[in-house]
């Protein structure tokens, strides 16, 4: 299993950014696709999530009507779509993978099985 994140750069506030992963080796149309990130000294916090089957979104509260994930089955793309940035949501960002779904919904790092190298995202002033 294969997932490579891509997008990540230096935005300023307010700006806005796209992050893609694209996953190889898993089966993408019923799986559980997720988005976290993290800074150092910090534990990994959840963006989002989408389960693949039916396009359902899962998002972390501190992210909620700011960041959109979108799926592309036909090219095993998951997408998150960052508006309104803010210099907290400066972090490594990471892509996950959860065939069995639970802990996509639960936004539940721990539980993800597969993981990106993470893109990072620098938000300035």
């Amino acid at each position: 299993v294969q997932l490579v994140e891509s997008g990540g750069g230096l935005v300023q506030v307010g700006g806005s950014l796209r992050l893609s992963c694209t996953a190889s080796g898993v089966s993408f149309d019923d799986i559980g696709m997720g988005w976290f990130r993290q800074v150092p000294g910090k534990d990994r916090e959840a963006v989002g999530c989408i389960t693949t089957s039916d396009g359902f979104t899962f998002y972390g509260e501190s992210v909620k009507g700011r960041f959109t994930i979108s799926s592309d089955n036909a090219r095993n793309t998951i997408y998150l779509q960052m508006d309104s940035l803010r210099g907290e949501d400066t972090a490594v960002y990471y892509c996950a993978a959860d065939p069995a779904v639970i802990s996509c919904q639960a936004l539940r790092a721990p539980g993800m099985d597969y993981w990106g190298k993470g893109t990072p995202v620098t938000v300035s002033s």
